[in-house]
């Protein structure tokens, strides 16, 4: 095993490069179509991992929501849903989240080392507490999963664990769907924070496959070798386009 998962960046944006608004309320970005094919992504991965903000911004679940796919995993000798993972400077989440409170998945909070016990005196019963050092480092989280046994790491958000995972060159696969819309709002979450990334004018990303989901755009970029290998990112075989229709968001729901 790798010393860490094969990691797939997963998440929906604007036009104008946003993940979300800067009003309350969820922006819709994705459509009914995409969300299934997310959930099919999920049913394939081991774990799913998003940060903190986002499970005290938008509740995710982070369950596979097809009854048949849960039965598959489960035939396989897999839980229904994946192990669910954040990672946390703090202890600032609330316990009654539907990321620990929704179903029977492993969960697993990286927490920085000096609020461990903190995080432990209010997670401890609904989550496995884990010491991600000072500060967590996504690096030391990937190796930490792949030696719980995680092969294949699914990541939903937000922005600022996209940027570190990205920066430091750790994801192996992007799937980017862009919905059909402006933002116009520099007070809102951008895709990425300002960094050093690996591609850039020099080092562009490979463009695998660009699919046309009702009226979203996936564009899938393999970001490292590991994509191409077997057990990797492997392109579906099928027409230009598929159709479909809906308002849910897609991403972490």
């Amino acid at each position: 095993m790798a010393d860490r998962p094969y990691t797939l960046l997963s998440c929906s944006i604007s036009m104008d490069g946003y993940l979300d608004s800067a009003t309350s309320g969820r922006l819709k970005l994705s459509n009914a179509a995409d969300f299934d094919r997310v959930d099919a992504e999920r049913a394939r991965c081991d774990a799913i991992l998003v940060g903190a903000t986002t499970i005290r911004n938008d509740d995710p679940r982070l369950l596979v929501r097809s009854a048949e796919r849960r039965a598959e995993r489960v035939a396989r000798g897999c839980p229904p849903s994946p192990t669910k993972v954040t990672v946390t400077s703090g202890a600032d989440l609330d316990p009654g989240a539907a990321f620990f409170a929704m179903g029977d998945a492993e969960k697993l909070v990286y927490c920085r080392s000096e609020a461990v016990d903190q995080a432990r005196g209010r997670l401890g019963g609904v989550a496995t507490v884990v010491d991600g050092g000072a500060p967590v480092t996504l690096r030391a989280v990937g190796v930490d999963l792949a030696r719980r046994g995680v092969r294949r790491l699914m990541v939903e958000g937000g922005g600022s664990v996209l940027t570190q995972l990205l920066s430091n060159d750790l994801a192996d696969e992007l799937q980017l769907v862009v919905a059909p819309l402006f933002v116009g709002d520099s007070r809102a979450r951008r895709f990425v924070d300002d960094a050093a990334f690996p591609w850039s004018p020099g080092r562009r990303a490979d463009l695998v496959e660009v699919r046309h989901i009702g009226d979203v755009a996936l564009l899938r970029y393999a970001l490292s070798p590991r994509f191409h290998e077997a057990d990797g990112g492997q392109v579906p075989n099928h027409g230009p386009e598929q159709h479909g229709h809906g308002t849910q968001s897609g991403g972490t729901s």
